[in-house]
């Protein structure tokens, strides 16, 4: 059955980007309401954003949702992730500013406070989208590829100059509370050199360096405090592309492999799974298929705990 949260839940930060602050709250929702954005600082416009990937604006640095009266919300990822993570089927999400507050950088404060409500489950089955057909897009030496798999699992590696980072890979069946126990905690991580450079630009204004970011900087990290995973960048890489990929509208059922793969090449490779004749097919989860999803089996023992 779909699930929702059971009662609302709050947070309140700045975004990473913007630097702007703003109150965000997860609500439950009806059965088949999926997850949808209001904006409740503009008035005049229609301020309903849908969390799904025919209303992303292609972006480097976050996930960017925009309806058609040019409303917007950036750096969903993180809070996408979170619901899909959780079994979250449903939910309106209330926010007063541009962007989703960045917390400490991962997904973890989201999976926390949303299992920490509790999930209600909804008079209405849940549906998955299964891959049938290999699909893979390829830029700039970067590929994203989805195939056929009786469940989602998460393949991905990465190749920084930064010796601190390096190579990095993992892969990982999402099912079981893998996404909680895995990935929730990684948070998002970049170089000294790109920090300057979005400063510079206006950009990355959201707090000090290391308060919600894992800063690089060749072969050191610079962030106070280390790493939570030897792995962490790879994991984190993974928390996004499950962000990106709930931008399908349904859980999917599928192999995706990320080779340096980011935000606008897993929105891209969605946009080709669904302009492909006989790539996908809706289904109906039997109780098989629905135990196979994300955030099934997820128990609060598993969620890591971080200061």
């Amino acid at each position: 059955m779909q699930n929702t949260i059971k009662s609302s839940v709050t947070f309140e930060g700045v975004g990473l980007h913007s630097g702007e602050r703003a109150r965000m709250t997860i609500r439950p929702a009806s059965a088949e309401h999926g997850i949808w954005f209001r904006r409740t600082d503009v008035v005049g416009v229609d301020p309903m954003v849908p969390a799904l990937w025919d209303v992303v604006e292609q972006t480097q640095l976050c996930t960017r949702l925009v309806n058609a009266a040019g409303v917007s919300v950036s750096t969903v990822e993180h809070v996408m992730a979170a619901l899909a993570g959780c079994g979250v089927h449903n939910a309106l999400i209330e926010i007063d500013g541009p962007e989703v507050p960045i917390l400490d950088g991962s997904s973890v404060p989201f999976v926390r406070g949303i299992f920490g409500r509790g999930l209600r489950r909804l008079s209405a089955p849940v549906r998955a989208l299964r891959v049938l057909q290999t699909v893979s897009v390829e830029r700039d030496g970067a590929r994203a590829t989805l195939s056929p798999s009786d469940t989602l699992r998460i393949d991905f590696h990465i190749d920084f100059i930064d010796a601190a980072i390096g190579r990095q890979s993992k892969s990982l069946v999402m099912n079981n509370g893998t996404f909680a126990r895995e990935l929730s905690d990684s948070r998002t991580f970049c170089r000294q050199s790109d920090v300057e450079a979005m400063q510079a630009s206006g950009l990355a204004l959201g707090g000090a360096p290391g308060e919600n970011a894992v800063v690089f900087d060749g072969d050191r990290i610079a962030s106070p405090g280390g790493l939570r995973h030897a792995d962490e960048p790879v994991r984190h890489k993974m928390l996004d592309a499950l962000g990106d990929l709930a931008l399908a509208g349904a859980p999917i059922l599928g192999h995706y492999t990320g080779i340096r793969a980011g935000h606008a090449l897993t929105n891209e490779l969605l946009r080709r799974l669904f302009a492909t004749p006989g790539a996908v097919h809706m289904i109906v989860c039997d109780d098989a298929q629905a135990a196979r999803l994300p955030g099934f089996g997820l128990n609060w023992s598993e969620i890591p705990q971080v200061a």
